[in-house]
Order: C-alpha cells, then structure tokens, then sequence
C-alpha cells in the first residue's frame, strides 16, 4: 500500500508459527460512508486535456495500487485500484472496480470495496477464485470470488477477506476478520496464489519496515501459518505489494517451454532515481521457501513513473497464457499528490499499459525481464506515416491538432532496425524521436546511440505544464545489441511508454505540456549503406465513450 505513513517498526515474527483462528463463515455487510456511490459507477470525463485515452484513468478522485486482478470464466478482466473517489489527494482508500474484454476499452463499475465499522481504510490486496470452495462460503458454486486485502485501523494493518458470489461486482465481509494480525503498523499488501504442488494456498505479504517478504500458507483461507521469509537488503527504505509467480521462460528463439519463478517486490521510498520503484527477483519456489538465482538487483523498468505492479490471475490460478499479464501505477509517490491533472480535471493517476512478462537468461545480459504491451490492436489508430526503408533521413508525422478530437495527442511509434553492422557505422550513429507540439514549441526527445555506449535517453524537460523538484528531466539506460534494434514507444497525452529490444528493456514516464504535442519526428544518422530502418507512426484510437463511463 503506497502513500503509507508507518509510524511503528515491524514486530519479530518467527518462522512456522500458526494463526489458526477458528470463526464462524457469517458475512458481516459493509457500511460505506455517506455520499459514495455504492450501486452505480461514478462518472468521468475523458476529453481532458491531460487524460490518456489508451491508459485506464478513474473517473474522478485519486487512484494509486492496482489490486485483485482477475480473469473469469466468460474472459472478461477485472481490475480492482486503491480509490479515493472523494478527493484528489490519496487517503480515504477503497478498492474501485473495471472490467474490459481487450484490456483497453474498460466498463467502469460501481465501487467494490468501501471503509467499514473499525477499518478506515482498504488497502492493497488480491483476488482468488476458490473453485473447489476451500473457504466453505460458496457450497453452492464454483466460481467464488473471495478478496484477500490489508485493512487499516488506528491500531495495526492486518489481512482481511471479503467474498463476492456474484463474480467480483459486490462483497461481503468476513464476520471474522481479521484473518492475520501481528499488532503491526506496517504489515500489508497480500497477494495469494494457489499452490498446486502442495495444494495450498500461500500468502506472499510485506513486514514493510524490516524489508522483508513473508510467506504463509494456508489450506482454508481463514487459517494461516508462516513458514518463510525473504529479504534482501541493499535498495530501498520499504518493501511493499509482493508478487510471487511462475512465468514463462523465453527461449532464443522465441519459443517457451517451462516457466521460472518470479518475486517481484515494490520498493518506497528509495529508488535510485528517487522514490518508488519495482524490483524483481527469478528463482525457485517450493511451497514454502524462495531461492532467487542469484544476489543482482533487477529493477523492472528504467522510467521514474511504474510502481505496485499486479499480475492477472485465470480461473484456474495459473498466469494467463501468451506471457505473465500484468499492470502497474504510472506514478511515482513522489509527486503523485501534486500532478495538475487534479486541480485541472478533478483526477489524478493512471495505470501503465498492461504487459505481457517473461524471463530470459540471455547469453549478454543475463536473467533479465522481457516485458512488451499486451496486444495494442484494439488500441491502434489511423496511421500516419511509415517507410520501409528510411535510411539516414527523417520521417515526420502531423497528428491532429483539435482536441476536441479523441486521438488528438496520441502516438503509437514503432520502429526496427536490421544490418547495422552492414557498411561503416558512423561514431555519431543514432535515432532522434522529437514529439511535439506546434502551438507551444513544448516537446518529449528520445535519443539512442547506435554505436559507442549504445546508450538510450528519455528527456521530458521540455514540457511546462508541471514543475516539481523530483520530477526528473530525463532518464537513461545503456543497451547490449548489434545486429539489430527495435522500439515501440506510446505516446498518450500524459504517459510516455518506450518498449525496446523486444521488451528487454521498458520505460514509463509522466509529462505534462501545456500545448498539444501533434507532431512526430523519427530521424536517423550515422549509418552503413546495408542497414534497413523501417518506421510506423499511428495514432493511438481512444478507448473511453465521449464523456462518461456510466
């Protein structure tokens, strides 16, 4: 749970000691405060000036975390996000609730999970399907839904369920909840997955201040038993949202034949580049204790703006085929309190795109996470400009300039290089990618070196629409490559997403312009007579009705 003022250090918690609390299934009703909608969706506005058509933003209020995210048996996602609906500022935490078919044309839904009784807060958390009813509150179905969720009283956060028998649209609580109490301020963020190997259920949950990450298991949902921890003390101030999972392993040929386990930690404050970032560790899980390969620290994306990543979870437990599915908050705790979408349009934060995850242990860089947008057909527009063979020259593309126009500002860009040691390689070799704006001069610059350092720049520090001392100009990772090179980059209003090397490396960051960038430059330079550059810049088609989601 991001944005969390921990006031008390962890508790010590010894390994294999069990919380068997023997309660009664009775659901206890939720009580949400006066004033929240609780049976009909809220309504947004999607023509603002900042608001992405393409990346999911709430409809009004402030959203941070993604949670409980699920796909049941007709195919629709669900996504679940810590909400404040009654203010710009985070506080006030309830799960809001979506629902789409494609993962970018999202049905906003009435919110799912309110503040109750002694908690004042819902914090982040996850969702199972409990199939073969192992938690005795579905005797009469196999698709229960049941929520898994840190709730924040005055005293400590502790685990909670809240089950749901109509798929995930409304919930009940656990009358004897908590279901995991240590007496901690600073115990949260559960994420459970169902184990088949030992059939069980395990927890992966945060001891926040101690950096640690604790696993529990449990054959029922209501009793827990702690058999592990991991740690691994080198980054970061705060440990949060655990993710432990199997996820596909990339061959060099493309193919996947077995999977590798994942833990994927978010780490706040302490990020190299200054606040929140993600951290991920492959290894080996065996039901109880976690083994990462090896001691390097991997961060997941080289941006300022990608945090609380969440993996999407099929009816059977199992990551999603096609590649580990997740989604994250385009945001940094920074600063996302401050960000003018706020005061300009009465919401604040999006999420990134969702991804397709794998790992790879390359022959050059080692293990590392393959990460690239999940499927962009349904988000792709008209195209305006391409060549197959640009050479060193400069495509231009003019995007629309009307922002009554949905697409107006929106920018998929993608671009492979073959042959680049076919003919001299110049030492200035590079791509320049230039997205601005005619009417303010305002512009987003992306620059990769295709010789010397190979190194990649992500530079925002020409856009004026928000000033803010942790808002870092620009960004920059150095790459392994020869032969070849390729990006995909989206450009949506207020989120800049950069894919590059088939995902081996990924970027988001936030801007904020004052004018409409509408216009794409792609120009190279430095290059041999053999090498070929292919270039394809589209708009992104918007995903959000006119004006209201309802």
């Amino acid at each position: 749970m991001l944005l969390k003022a921990i006031l008390l250090s962890i508790l010590a918690f010894p390994a294999h000691r069990a919380f068997c609390l023997r309660l009664s299934p009775a659901p206890a009703s939720i009580a949400p405060e006066a004033g929240v909608p609780t049976e009909t969706p809220i309504a947004g506005n999607y023509t603002g000036h900042f608001r992405p058509q393409v990346h999911f933003s709430p409809p009004v209020g402030f959203m941070n975390d993604p949670n409980g995210l699920f796909r049941d048996a007709s195919g629709t996602y669900h996504l679940y996000y810590q909400y404040n609906p009654t203010a710009i500022v985070a506080g006030n935490q309830h799960w809001g609730h979506a629902t789409s078919t494609d993962l970018y044309h999202w049905t906003n839904q009435p919110i799912a999970l309110f503040p109750h009784l002694n908690v004042t807060g819902i914090f982040t958390g996850s969702i199972i399907i409990d199939v073969n009813n192992t938690s005795g509150f579905f005797p009469n179905q196999t698709n229960g839904v049941v929520a898994i969720y840190t709730g924040d009283g005055s005293d400590d956060e502790n685990q909670r369920l809240a089950f749901s028998t109509d798929g995930g649209f409304t919930f009940e609580q656990f009358s004897g909840n908590p279901v995991l109490a240590i007496g901690s301020r600073a115990f949260r963020d559960p994420k459970v997955i169902w184990h088949k190997e030992t059939q069980m259920w395990v927890m992966s949950v945060a001891f926040a201040n101690d950096r640690a990450i604790g696993f529990f298991t449990s054959p029922n949902l209501r009793n827990w038993t702690h058999v592990s921890s991991f740690t691994f003390h080198v980054i970061g101030d705060v440990y949060e949202c655990p993710n432990m999972l199997p996820v596909p392993l990339l061959e060099e040929d493309g193919s996947v034949h077995e999977t590798v386990d994942l833990l994927w930690i978010s780490i706040n404050p302490g990020a190299p580049l200054g606040g929140s970032i993600s951290q991920y560790f492959p290894g080996h899980f065996n039901g109880t204790h976690f083994t990462a390969v090896d001691e390097e620290i991997r961060l997941a994306d080289f941006g300022k703006d990608n945090y609380a990543t969440q993996f999407w979870y099929g009816v059977d437990g199992d990551p999603l085929e096609g590649g580990a599915l997740s989604i994250a908050w385009a945001s940094n705790a920074q600063y996302a309190n401050d960000v003018p979408t706020g005061p300009s349009e009465g919401w604040r934060s999006s999420m990134s795109l969702p991804r397709r995850n794998f790992l790879k242990n390359d022959a050059e860089i080692g293990w590392t996470l393959v990460s690239t947008p999940f499927d962009l057909r349904p988000a792709i527009g008209a195209e305006l400009a391409s060549s197959n063979s640009l050479g060193n020259g400069m495509l231009v593309a003019q995007g629309g300039v009307n922002e009554s126009n949905a697409n107006t500002g929106t920018f998929m860009i993608a671009v492979n290089i073959t042959s680049l040691n076919g003919g001299a390689l110049g030492n200035d070799a590079a791509i320049t990618f230039i997205i601005s704006s005619s009417s303010s001069g305002e512009s987003l610059k992306a620059q990769q070196k295709l010789s010397g350092d190979h190194s990649l720049v992500l530079d925002r520090s020409n856009t004026r629409g928000f000033t803010n001392s942790d808002f870092n100009p620009q960004v920059e990772t150095e790459l392994a490559f020869t032969e070849e090179w390729d990006v995909v980059m989206t450009i949506d209003r207020s989120v800049w997403e950069v894919f590059v090397l088939g995902g081996k490396r990924s970027a988001t960051l936030l801007y904020f312009p004052e004018g409409i960038l509408d216009r794409v430059e792609v120009a190279t330079e430095g290059l041999g007579e053999q090498t070929q550059v292919s270039v394809r810049i589209n708009e992104l088609s918007s995903t959000w009705p006119v004006a209201t989601t309802a």
